[in-house]
């Protein structure tokens, strides 16, 4: 009777997260489907790695952030997750923030807060296309929702840049990943083994630094995830 009662109840939220999440983008079907990866927070009983979380901010933040916006993640989220109150606070004040206008009516700058959302890296959508030969960097805050196959996905294209095959070309500017779809992506290999130092000495190889990355866009997805699972065990057992 428990089990039964147990899936009815994950159905029944199974059915009400499909009305509240937006529609996933599939890939077309001419990029190749990635492998199922063993990511230990997609289970009902599992939990992030907190210091992959940790780690994948890292590189965030030290390569994605160039191109890459995380408009949906304030300062004040990573509070009681990978940093403490005053980490956190010292990390948004690392950010100019564009506030105003002043009693002048002049918008100036100011050290971020916890209530500030993460700065874009460009001022509108047309400065971020021009300084991408016209490709516009998508948002990451829900780019692992966003996609079929999530994290596999994520991590996939991070780490499938190669030559292309034989008969075909590319224009100049672009790179060949067979995990994007058409096979031609404006988004040049962005993670080398070594391309940063981790704070906690990991090594920084590329399949590390794109798990690391991929659990961190996962979290930014879903930042209540873990939240939610405890709230719903707690149901289960009172029960």
């Amino acid at each position: 009777l428990f089990v039964m009662f147990a899936r009815k109840l994950f159905t029944g939220a199974s059915l009400g997260l499909a009305v509240l999440v937006p529609s996933t983008v599939f890939a077309s079907s001419d990029a190749v489907q990635p492998t199922y990866y063993p990511w230990n927070h997609t289970g009902w009983m599992s939990s992030f790695d907190v210091k992959s979380i940790k780690r994948g901010f890292q590189v965030y933040r030290e390569i994605c952030s160039a191109c890459h916006s995380l408009k949906r993640i304030a300062f004040r989220n990573l509070v009681g997750v990978i940093f403490n109150e005053e980490e956190a606070k010292a990390v948004a004040a690392e950010y100019d923030i564009r506030d105003g206008p002043n009693d002048e009516g002049e918008f100036f700058e100011r050290p971020g807060k916890l209530s500030d959302y993460f700065p874009s890296p460009y001022p509108n959508e047309q400065a971020a296309r021009s300084a991408n030969a016209g490709a516009y960097p998508p948002d990451l805050s829900l780019i692992v929702k966003a996609r079929t196959r999530h994290e596999d996905y994520v991590f996939a294209l991070l780490t499938g840049y190669c030559e292309p095959p034989a008969g075909v070309s590319l224009r100049p500017g672009l790179y060949y990943n067979p995990y994007f779809a058409g096979g031609s992506i404006g988004m040049a290999p962005p993670l080398l083994d070594g391309a940063i130092e981790y704070e906690d000495g990991t090594p920084a190889t590329k399949s590390q630094l794109a798990k690391d990355v991929a659990t961190f866009l996962a979290w930014t997805s879903e930042p209540e995830a873990d939240d939610r699972k405890k709230m719903g065990l707690k149901w289960l057992f009172a029960l």
